[in-house]
């Protein structure tokens, strides 16, 4: 065993001898080769080397896993990773020798003369002919700037299309506000237009059950969709002004719930500015219509609100008609019916083709996304509420005008957000634009859509839109996100004409009388400073005799002022930035528009 052992140690050591001479051998080789370097023409150095490539890959085909070479513009330091060595070493051998010698040529010092020397010698690559071998294509890479930008463009305008065609195939908007007298059951008409039109799941539903039911309010479990906050859930009533989204077959619809309490009204006109239509929701419940069509109820006052604020289509459901003190009574619908429609016309509605009743059961989900059996409702054969609102047709809107976005509110998210409803004109990630008043530049980095981010966006969409260029503290709700070419003017003195309400007790509206001003998203306090003239009821031409003071019922041309800067715009030109209220200690007083404007200031 001794001698079998002793004789397996001498063929091992044998073999690193062999080894260790083979290396001495390859340093002499590769000494006498840089030394013949140095008399090689510099032309004929890339030629040896193409052949040297060439040889190792042919070599790396033949060893088939033996030995794996990396190139050395993949490897800098020259490195060879060998998996396992040859039988006779012999072809290691050679691949070491191979890419020693490449070595070499890579450190080869060159001059800047001798390198221009051979890349002028070198034959130009022909662009147009596609390499043959695909080896040497990786080797020898073409690359055309012109044919690679041509190709960036392309991509850039077929992109563009394409963004352009789904903008144009995109379902039609419409904003939809929720007015009416608190607890008529908007929110929970709202929560239910979502449930039923697949936005909230059955999992959400059964946890506002058992939370309204701990709260021993059962019924209010479909408006803790819409009213997310503790406050109004305690409360049962809307504070801030709730927004959703919900698509039919044919229209995409943004649902803005706004509050029906008389404390919360400049919420309400915050939300009645953004919408394009109109649901006057009613409650058929015994007393509860009553109260609020009664003077003093927000019935009434929501109506004219939603008119002067341009909400020119309404639809009046009926609500609750499902209460035991109702149930479907065709008397009790009609007697309601009867009751609004003079009220309705009074305040600029034409009841015949701008208005439509219907009879729905917000919390049971009756007559709204599909007609109702005859079995429930025999006396009523009308449309569903869904299919009213398909068949409301959009209102005008410009996408080509001067940019106008009324900027309702604002927070930091990566940047400055603001959010608003596009009046006019369109808006692309990149656009330069302008913030009204404080003239500030701002620049658009992402608009969102929806929940979603788009690249472009037209008139009457609700966006958040990111800007740099102003910090959000430098930002006010009723600013205007606005174009750089033709800016919103900004004034703090203009000609409006107004329609008198009514005032307070006792008083009469005259020069120096004040109040609040709700203009789009603005909110400030103005000032009476001239009463210009007098409008005829009878010809709505203004009265040639000089006035001091006007009373209820009344319209009259005067002159308004605000302390700070504000923008608008006169209502020929742009109605949504041109029409306003004036209120005073909780109560609406007047409505008017803007006809002319004074000292504007719109330059950027």
């Amino acid at each position: 065993m001794l001698i079998y052992y002793a004789i397996w140690c001498f063929a091992d050591l044998s073999r690193f001898v062999a080894l260790g001479a083979e290396c001495l051998l390859l340093v002499w080789s590769l000494t006498v080769e840089f030394t013949s370097l140095q008399h090689i023409p510099h032309n004929s150095v890339i030629n040896i080397e193409a052949d040297i490539r060439a040889l190792q890959l042919d070599s790396a085909e033949e060893n088939n896993g033996v030995g794996v070479v990396i190139p050395t513009d993949q490897n800098s330091d020259g490195v060879e990773i060998v998996d396992k060595m040859d039988e006779g070493g012999s072809k290691v051998y050679a691949v070491m020798r191979l890419n020693a010698l490449i070595l070499i040529l890579d450190i080869y010092p060159f001059s800047t003369d001798q390198k221009e020397e051979v890349q002028e010698s070198a034959p130009a690559p022909d662009v147009q002919q596609a390499p043959e071998d695909h080896d040497q294509e990786i080797l020898h890479p073409v690359h055309n700037p012109a044919k690679a930008k041509e190709k960036a463009a392309q991509e850039k305008a077929a992109k563009e299309e394409a963004e352009e065609e789904a903008e144009a195939n995109k379902k039609r908007h419409l904003n939809v506000v929720f007015i009416g007298h608190v607890d008529a059951g908007k929110s929970t008409i709202g929560g239910q237009i979502l449930f039923l039109s697949g936005q909230v799941d059955d999992r959400q539903i059964q946890k506002y059950e058992k939370e309204a039911k701990e709260k021993s309010r059962e019924s209010w479990y479909m408006a803790y969709i819409m009213d997310t906050n503790e406050e109004e859930r305690a409360k049962g009533k809307t504070v801030e002004v709730g927004r959703a989204h919900f698509e039919t077959e044919t229209t995409r619809f943004t649902i803005l719930d706004a509050p029906g309490h008389k404390s919360y009204v400049p919420n309400m006109i915050s939300g009645a500015s953004q919408a394009d239509i109109g649901v006057l929701v009613i409650s058929a419940r015994k007393g509860e219509f009553e109260t609020g069509y009664e003077r003093g109820g927000q019935t009434r006052e929501h109506v004219q609100l939603a008119k002067t604020l341009g909400v020119s289509k309404l639809v009046v459901v009926v609500n609750k008609m499902d209460d035991p003190t109702v149930n479907w009574s065709k008397e009790r619908y009609d007697e309601i019916e009867q009751k609004m429609v003079p009220f309705l016309k009074s305040s600029g509605y034409n009841t015949k083709k701008d208005v439509i009743f219907l009879p729905i059961s917000g919390l049971m989900g009756t007559n709204i996304d599909k007609s109702m059996d005859r079995n429930v409702c025999p006396w009523f054969s009308g449309p569903s509420f869904f299919e009213v609102l398909n068949a409301i047709e959009v209102p005008p809107r410009d996408p080509n005008g001067p940019f106008r976005m009324p900027i309702i509110d604002k927070f930091k998210d990566m940047g400055t957000v603001v959010m608003g409803k596009v009046e006019s004109g369109s808006i692309r990630e990149g656009d330069s634009l302008i913030v009204m008043p404080n003239k500030e530049h701002a620049k658009v980095v992402a608009i969102y859509c929806d929940e979603d981010k788009v690249k472009r966006a037209g008139p009457g969409e609700n966006l958040r839109v990111r800007i740099t260029g102003i910090e959000d503290e430098d930002i006010l709700a009723g600013f205007v996100l606005s174009s750089t070419v033709k800016p919103v003017p900004a004034v703090t003195e203009f000609v409006a004409q107004l329609q008198i309400l009514e005032l307070l007790d006792n008083a009469i509206f005259t020069a120096g009388y004040k109040a609040i001003l709700h203009i789009h998203a603005v909110v400030e306090e103005c000032e009476i400073i001239e009463l210009i003239s007098q409008i005829d009821m009878k010809t709505r031409k203004p009265m040639k005799k000089k006035i001091l003071f006007v009373k209820n019922g009344a319209a009259v041309v005067c002159r308004i002022q605000v302390s700070n800067s504000i923008c608008v715009e006169k209502f020929s030109d742009f109605p949504q930035l041109g029409r306003f209220t004036l209120r005073t200690e909780g109560k609406t007083i007047a409505v008017g528009k803007v006809t002319a404007l004074s000292g504007a200031s719109s330059s950027a």
